[in-house]
Protein backbone atom coordinates (compact mmCIF):
# COMPACT_ATOMS: atom_id res chain seq x y z
CA UNK A 1 0.00 0.00 0.00
CA UNK A 2 1.05 3.61 -1.01
CA UNK A 3 1.67 5.90 1.51
CA UNK A 4 -0.70 8.97 1.38
CA UNK A 5 0.39 12.20 0.25
CA UNK A 6 -0.29 13.63 3.58
CA UNK A 7 2.06 11.12 5.90
CA UNK A 8 4.81 11.79 2.95
CA UNK A 9 4.59 15.13 3.00
CA UNK A 10 4.94 14.76 6.93
CA UNK A 11 8.29 12.43 6.51
CA UNK A 12 9.82 14.79 4.19
CA UNK A 13 8.82 18.10 6.71
CA UNK A 14 11.40 19.38 8.78
CA UNK A 15 11.38 19.20 12.24
CA UNK A 16 10.57 21.37 14.77
CA UNK A 17 13.15 23.52 16.12
CA UNK A 18 13.98 22.26 19.75
CA UNK A 19 14.57 24.26 23.29
CA UNK A 20 17.89 26.29 22.96
CA UNK A 21 20.88 24.99 24.44
CA UNK A 22 22.12 27.29 26.80
CA UNK A 23 25.39 26.82 26.09
CA UNK A 24 26.65 27.15 22.56
CA UNK A 25 27.53 24.41 20.64
CA UNK A 26 29.45 23.65 17.15
CA UNK A 27 28.12 20.75 14.76
CA UNK A 28 31.30 19.23 13.60
CA UNK A 29 30.11 17.32 10.72
CA UNK A 30 27.62 18.70 8.07
CA UNK A 31 26.44 19.02 4.42
CA UNK A 32 24.72 22.13 4.24
CA UNK A 33 25.16 21.63 -0.18
CA UNK A 34 23.20 18.62 0.73
CA UNK A 35 19.90 20.18 2.65
CA UNK A 36 17.31 22.51 1.87
CA UNK A 37 17.03 26.33 1.94
CA UNK A 38 20.61 28.39 1.45
CA UNK A 39 23.50 28.62 3.96
CA UNK A 40 22.34 31.77 5.43
CA UNK A 41 18.78 30.03 6.30
CA UNK A 42 20.74 27.04 7.92
CA UNK A 43 22.82 28.56 9.59
CA UNK A 44 20.50 31.06 11.07
CA UNK A 45 18.26 28.60 12.28
CA UNK A 46 21.05 26.34 13.59
CA UNK A 47 21.94 29.57 15.86
CA UNK A 48 18.70 30.43 17.29
CA UNK A 49 19.17 27.05 19.15
CA UNK A 50 22.55 27.59 20.52
CA UNK A 51 24.85 25.70 17.57
CA UNK A 52 26.88 28.62 16.53
CA UNK A 53 29.60 26.59 14.73
CA UNK A 54 29.51 24.05 11.55
CA UNK A 55 32.17 22.14 10.17
CA UNK A 56 31.28 21.43 6.64
CA UNK A 57 32.37 18.26 4.87
CA UNK A 58 33.38 17.79 1.37
CA UNK A 59 33.19 14.10 -0.62
CA UNK A 60 34.57 14.92 -3.25
CA UNK A 61 36.78 17.78 -5.56
CA UNK A 62 33.50 19.76 -6.55
CA UNK A 63 32.34 19.26 -2.78
CA UNK A 64 35.48 20.28 -1.32
CA UNK A 65 35.86 23.81 -3.58
CA UNK A 66 32.10 24.31 -2.30
CA UNK A 67 33.08 23.77 1.66
CA UNK A 68 35.83 25.66 0.89
CA UNK A 69 34.38 28.70 -0.63
CA UNK A 70 31.38 28.77 2.16
CA UNK A 71 33.90 28.62 4.78
CA UNK A 72 35.96 31.41 3.47
CA UNK A 73 32.25 33.37 3.30
CA UNK A 74 31.12 32.70 6.92
CA UNK A 75 33.41 33.00 9.83
CA UNK A 76 31.26 30.50 11.73
CA UNK A 77 31.73 28.03 9.17
CA UNK A 78 35.32 25.45 8.79
CA UNK A 79 35.52 23.47 5.70
CA UNK A 80 36.98 19.95 5.69
CA UNK A 81 38.01 18.95 2.28
CA UNK A 82 38.62 15.03 0.86
CA UNK A 83 37.81 12.62 -1.14
CA UNK A 84 35.08 10.27 0.40
CA UNK A 85 36.21 6.61 0.62
CA UNK A 86 33.58 5.69 -1.96
CA UNK A 87 35.14 8.37 -4.50
CA UNK A 88 38.26 6.86 -4.58
CA UNK A 89 37.21 3.45 -6.24
CA UNK A 90 34.63 5.85 -8.38
CA UNK A 91 37.83 7.59 -9.61
CA UNK A 92 40.12 4.78 -10.48
CA UNK A 93 37.78 2.42 -11.64
CA UNK A 94 34.74 3.77 -12.81
CA UNK A 95 32.51 2.36 -9.83
CA UNK A 96 28.77 3.26 -10.52
CA UNK A 97 28.16 2.93 -6.91
CA UNK A 98 30.93 5.49 -5.72
CA UNK A 99 29.76 8.47 -3.90
CA UNK A 100 29.21 10.87 -6.45
CA UNK A 101 29.88 11.20 -10.35
CA UNK A 102 31.14 14.68 -9.82
CA UNK A 103 35.36 15.72 -9.94
CA UNK A 104 37.88 13.73 -11.66
CA UNK A 105 36.58 11.99 -14.26
CA UNK A 106 35.10 8.22 -14.06
CA UNK A 107 37.39 5.94 -14.71
CA UNK A 108 40.44 7.90 -15.10
CA UNK A 109 43.16 5.43 -13.40
CA UNK A 110 45.57 6.07 -10.80
CA UNK A 111 46.35 9.33 -12.64
CA UNK A 112 43.13 10.79 -12.15
CA UNK A 113 43.58 9.79 -8.76
CA UNK A 114 46.95 11.19 -8.42
CA UNK A 115 45.08 14.68 -9.56
CA UNK A 116 42.18 14.78 -7.00
CA UNK A 117 44.65 14.07 -4.36
CA UNK A 118 46.72 17.39 -5.56
CA UNK A 119 43.55 19.60 -5.70
CA UNK A 120 42.42 18.18 -2.12
CA UNK A 121 46.16 19.21 -1.13
CA UNK A 122 45.92 22.66 -2.58
CA UNK A 123 42.57 23.34 -0.84
CA UNK A 124 43.62 21.70 2.49
CA UNK A 125 46.44 24.22 2.76
CA UNK A 126 43.96 27.25 3.09
CA UNK A 127 43.95 29.07 6.46
CA UNK A 128 39.96 28.26 6.58
CA UNK A 129 40.32 24.54 5.60
CA UNK A 130 40.46 23.01 8.90
CA UNK A 131 40.61 19.21 8.38
CA UNK A 132 41.52 16.62 5.85
CA UNK A 133 37.97 14.02 5.51
CA UNK A 134 35.99 12.73 5.52
CA UNK A 135 38.33 9.64 4.45
CA UNK A 136 38.84 6.25 5.95
CA UNK A 137 37.24 2.95 4.67
CA UNK A 138 33.65 2.12 3.64
CA UNK A 139 33.35 -1.63 3.15
CA UNK A 140 29.46 -1.56 3.41
CA UNK A 141 29.61 0.24 -0.05
CA UNK A 142 32.71 -0.58 -2.11
CA UNK A 143 33.64 -3.86 -2.36
CA UNK A 144 36.50 -6.26 -2.91
CA UNK A 145 37.90 -4.83 -6.20
CA UNK A 146 38.09 -1.14 -5.04
CA UNK A 147 39.44 -1.92 -1.40
CA UNK A 148 42.68 -0.92 -2.56
CA UNK A 149 41.89 2.26 -4.30
CA UNK A 150 40.32 3.10 -0.81
CA UNK A 151 43.35 2.35 1.12
CA UNK A 152 45.81 4.35 -1.51
CA UNK A 153 43.36 7.49 -0.87
CA UNK A 154 42.90 6.98 3.02
CA UNK A 155 47.15 6.81 3.39
CA UNK A 156 47.45 9.86 1.16
CA UNK A 157 44.73 11.73 2.95
CA UNK A 158 46.81 11.27 6.00
CA UNK A 159 49.50 12.16 4.69
CA UNK A 160 48.06 15.44 3.29
CA UNK A 161 46.79 16.56 7.24
CA UNK A 162 49.87 15.90 8.61
CA UNK A 163 51.89 18.04 5.70
CA UNK A 164 49.19 20.87 6.48
CA UNK A 165 49.18 20.69 9.68
CA UNK A 166 45.39 20.04 9.76
CA UNK A 167 42.71 18.04 11.71
CA UNK A 168 41.91 14.05 10.01
CA UNK A 169 38.33 13.13 9.98
CA UNK A 170 37.16 9.43 9.56
CA UNK A 171 35.08 7.43 7.81
CA UNK A 172 34.86 4.32 9.39
CA UNK A 173 32.21 1.80 7.90
CA UNK A 174 32.10 -2.04 8.19
CA UNK A 175 36.10 -1.12 8.24
CA UNK A 176 37.25 -0.92 12.18
CA UNK A 177 40.25 -3.29 12.23
CA UNK A 178 41.48 -1.78 8.76
CA UNK A 179 41.10 1.90 9.77
CA UNK A 180 42.62 1.55 13.11
CA UNK A 181 45.67 -0.85 11.11
CA UNK A 182 46.26 2.28 8.51
CA UNK A 183 46.49 4.84 11.20
CA UNK A 184 48.98 2.58 13.04
CA UNK A 185 50.69 1.94 9.89
CA UNK A 186 51.22 5.59 8.74
CA UNK A 187 51.00 7.39 12.27
CA UNK A 188 48.10 9.13 12.78
CA UNK A 189 47.95 13.14 12.59
CA UNK A 190 48.04 15.04 15.70
CA UNK A 191 44.41 15.40 15.69
CA UNK A 192 42.22 12.94 14.30
CA UNK A 193 38.27 12.37 14.37
CA UNK A 194 35.77 9.76 14.14
CA UNK A 195 33.35 11.30 12.54
CA UNK A 196 29.96 9.96 13.29
CA UNK A 197 31.66 7.33 15.53
CA UNK A 198 30.04 3.50 15.04
CA UNK A 199 32.39 1.13 17.32
CA UNK A 200 31.68 -0.27 20.78
CA UNK A 201 32.69 0.32 24.18
CA UNK A 202 36.27 -1.87 23.26
CA UNK A 203 37.12 0.17 20.10
CA UNK A 204 36.57 3.59 21.74
CA UNK A 205 39.00 2.30 24.36
CA UNK A 206 41.79 1.95 21.89
CA UNK A 207 40.69 5.32 20.23
CA UNK A 208 41.02 6.71 23.33
CA UNK A 209 44.66 5.21 24.30
CA UNK A 210 45.87 6.94 20.80
CA UNK A 211 44.14 10.27 21.57
CA UNK A 212 41.31 10.25 18.59
CA UNK A 213 38.55 12.23 18.83
CA UNK A 214 34.94 10.77 18.72
CA UNK A 215 32.40 12.18 16.98
CA UNK A 216 28.86 11.07 17.98
CA UNK A 217 25.90 11.52 15.83
CA UNK A 218 21.91 11.47 15.93
CA UNK A 219 22.82 7.25 16.02
CA UNK A 220 23.05 7.43 19.29
CA UNK A 221 19.51 7.87 20.29
CA UNK A 222 18.62 5.10 18.25
CA UNK A 223 16.53 2.68 20.25
CA UNK A 224 19.01 -0.53 18.83
CA UNK A 225 22.42 2.16 19.50
CA UNK A 226 23.20 0.32 23.24
CA UNK A 227 26.24 -0.39 22.19
CA UNK A 228 26.84 3.15 20.48
CA UNK A 229 25.60 4.40 24.00
CA UNK A 230 28.18 2.12 25.81
CA UNK A 231 30.66 3.80 23.89
CA UNK A 232 30.23 7.36 24.57
CA UNK A 233 30.14 6.22 28.43
CA UNK A 234 33.62 4.95 28.38
CA UNK A 235 34.93 7.76 25.83
CA UNK A 236 37.10 10.53 27.59
CA UNK A 237 34.97 13.63 28.16
CA UNK A 238 37.76 15.69 26.47
CA UNK A 239 37.68 13.13 23.20
CA UNK A 240 34.15 13.29 22.65
CA UNK A 241 32.40 15.81 19.85
CA UNK A 242 29.26 15.70 19.08
CA UNK A 243 27.87 16.32 14.68
CA UNK A 244 24.44 15.73 12.59
CA UNK A 245 26.15 14.36 9.26
CA UNK A 246 23.05 16.12 8.25
CA UNK A 247 20.80 15.87 6.31
CA UNK A 248 21.42 11.98 7.77
CA UNK A 249 20.86 10.37 10.77
CA UNK A 250 18.26 12.83 12.50
CA UNK A 251 18.26 11.75 15.68
CA UNK A 252 14.83 10.73 17.70
CA UNK A 253 12.16 11.03 17.80
CA UNK A 254 12.59 12.63 13.91
CA UNK A 255 14.96 9.27 12.80
CA UNK A 256 13.82 9.23 8.78
CA UNK A 257 12.92 13.15 8.31
CA UNK A 258 15.58 16.06 7.51
CA UNK A 259 18.40 16.59 9.24
CA UNK A 260 20.02 20.22 9.76
CA UNK A 261 22.63 21.61 12.62
CA UNK A 262 19.53 23.21 14.36
CA UNK A 263 18.99 19.22 15.58
CA UNK A 264 21.90 18.97 17.76
CA UNK A 265 20.58 19.79 20.53
CA UNK A 266 18.72 16.63 20.54
CA UNK A 267 21.84 14.54 20.50
CA UNK A 268 23.42 16.69 23.05
CA UNK A 269 20.63 16.02 25.75
CA UNK A 270 20.78 12.47 24.56
CA UNK A 271 24.37 12.43 25.47
CA UNK A 272 24.18 13.97 28.56
CA UNK A 273 21.77 11.43 29.99
CA UNK A 274 24.19 8.77 29.20
CA UNK A 275 26.97 10.48 30.62
CA UNK A 276 24.92 11.40 33.88
CA UNK A 277 25.51 14.90 33.47
CA UNK A 278 23.63 17.82 32.88
CA UNK A 279 23.48 19.61 29.36
CA UNK A 280 25.23 22.92 30.44
CA UNK A 281 28.22 20.63 31.24
CA UNK A 282 27.89 18.23 27.96
CA UNK A 283 27.84 21.07 25.64
CA UNK A 284 30.28 23.43 27.32
CA UNK A 285 32.90 20.07 26.92
CA UNK A 286 31.66 19.35 23.40
CA UNK A 287 32.32 23.37 22.40
CA UNK A 288 35.51 23.54 23.77
CA UNK A 289 36.91 19.72 22.16
CA UNK A 290 35.61 20.87 18.76
CA UNK A 291 37.00 24.16 18.92
CA UNK A 292 40.41 22.16 19.99
CA UNK A 293 40.09 19.08 17.62
CA UNK A 294 39.82 21.76 14.70
CA UNK A 295 42.17 24.17 15.79
CA UNK A 296 39.50 27.34 15.09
Amino acid sequence: MSPSPSSSAAKDAPPPLPEPLRVAVADSHTHLDMQAGSVEEGLAKAASVGVTTVVQVGCDVKGSRWAAETAAAHPNVHAAVALHPNEAPRIVLGDPDGWSRQGARAGGGEGALDDALAEIEALAALGHVKAVGETGLDYFRTGPEGMAAQERSFRAHIEIAKRQGKALVIHDRDAHADVLRVLREEGAPERTVFHCYSGDAEMARECAAAGYYMSFAGTVTFKNAAPLREALAVAPLELVLVETDAPYLTPAPYRGRPNAPYLIPLTVRAMAAVRGIDEDAMATALAANTARAFDY
